[in-house]
């Protein structure tokens, strides 16, 4: 009896997880298909930081080359995205090929929130997303440029301090009161701020893009702010938060809010089909970093295999800033209730900043 086929839209870190956990636990029950939309093999997206700064390359961050998957028996199409899923056949349509599956997995991820302001398509402006946006960010000459990075999370300041080591003159925009304000108090914003400043890079709090500007050829030469003020750009990196893509679910009729949503096993509204990583959500939440994307990933495969599986929960995840120089590392709760004890502790000669919350004598963060 032929084997039941197993296709999983998506070759990222979700997706390739999913399929090597599944390969680890039944390697004879599924005949799988992996089909990515990128051209390039699978490789760790978090590590795309170091590319851009020009301290790895992009074969240092390959995770599986094409012998990977050979090896394990998976058909892996790439540079082919699905254009189409038709529930009802239980087929994928892929540039003129449809394939059928017994169970569809959907880890399609997510993509770069680009702000639909005047001149946002000029050449020029780009996410910080996949190996091509490097590429393209880095393309020409870089050096001594002006660059404005726009976005004061955890990704804004990777991508800042990456153009700054290419030898970029980086500004730094952010519309919150302090950067990543999502994980850091004040104070230790402010370090970060000046560790930053240390290297070049310009930061604007509170910032508000009104435009771009292009030269005659149709380039990205500048960012007009909605106070007037107009900074240079040759090059401008957007890292204003990222959407779950969830098109391809919403066309075949799947339940979806931000996200496609999915049950504690990872189960969207039919039955037949899966979703995860950053394209899902569970209850209110979705998913921006690696660790529980990987756990989703790891618990579906048991599923799928027929062993007993936990369902997911989603628990509080570190976060380790990527960038060489800046010891930075933050977890759990950052806001402090009336019931929260908030023990800080700062050395102004080597610059170390710690700061534990404690709730009922429970470290509830870093």
């Amino acid at each position: 009896m032929d084997k039941p086929v197993l296709v999983v839209i998506g070759n990222g870190m979700a997706g390739v997880r999913l399929v090597e956990t599944l390969c680890e636990r039944a390697p004879s029950r599924f005949r799988i298909l992996i089909i990515g939309d990128e051209a390039q093999p699978a490789y760790n997206r978090i590590m795309l930081t170091p590319v851009l700064s020009g301290e790895k390359s992009f074969a240092d961050i390959v995770t599986h080359e094409q012998s990977w998957y050979e090896r394990h028996n998976v058909t892996f199409l790439r540079g082919a995205p699905v254009t189409a899923i038709d529930r009802a056949a239980r087929r994928v349509s892929v540039e003129g090929q449809t394939f059928s599956y017994h169970h569809l997995v959907i880890a399609t991820g997510s993509r770069p929130f680009m702000p639909p302001l005047p001149g946002a398509q000029l050449a020029g402006i780009h996410g910080f997303r996949t190996q091509r946006d490097v590429e393209n960010i880095l393309h020409g000459q870089v050096a001594g440029r002006p660059a404005v990075v726009i976005g004061g999370g955890v990704l804004g300041v990777e991508a800042a301090a990456a153009l700054a080591m290419r030898g970029m003159a980086v500004t730094l925009l952010h519309r919150g009161p302090h950067l990543m304000d999502q994980q850091l108090d004040e104070h230790a914003a402010g370090l970060l701020r000046n560790s930053l400043l240390s290297r070049g890079i310009e930061t604007v709090l509170q910032a508000q893009t009104a435009a771009y500007g292009a030269d005659d050829s149709g380039n990205v030469r500048q960012v007009t702010l909605c106070d007037g003020r107009v900074l240079a750009a040759h090059r401008v990196v957007v890292a204003a938060g990222v959407r779950p893509d969830i098109a391809l679910a919403q066309a075949a009729g799947l339940a979806c809010a931000r996200g496609i949503l999915v049950d504690s096993g990872l189960q969207t509204s039919d039955p037949h089909i899966s979703a995860i990583g950053e394209c899902c959500q569970l209850g209110e939440l979705t998913f921006g970093l690696v660790a529980p994307c990987w756990q989703q990933a790891e618990n579906l495969a048991a599923r799928l295999a027929g062993d007993d599986a936990t369902p997911f929960t989603v628990q509080n995840v570190p976060l380790r800033l990527k960038v060489t120089g800046i010891d930075l590392f933050c977890a759990g709760e950052l806001a402090a209730g009336d019931d929260a004890q908030i023990h800080s502790t700062f050395d102004p000669i080597d610059g170390h900043y710690r700061r534990l919350l404690l709730r009922h004598n429970q470290l509830q963060g870093v």
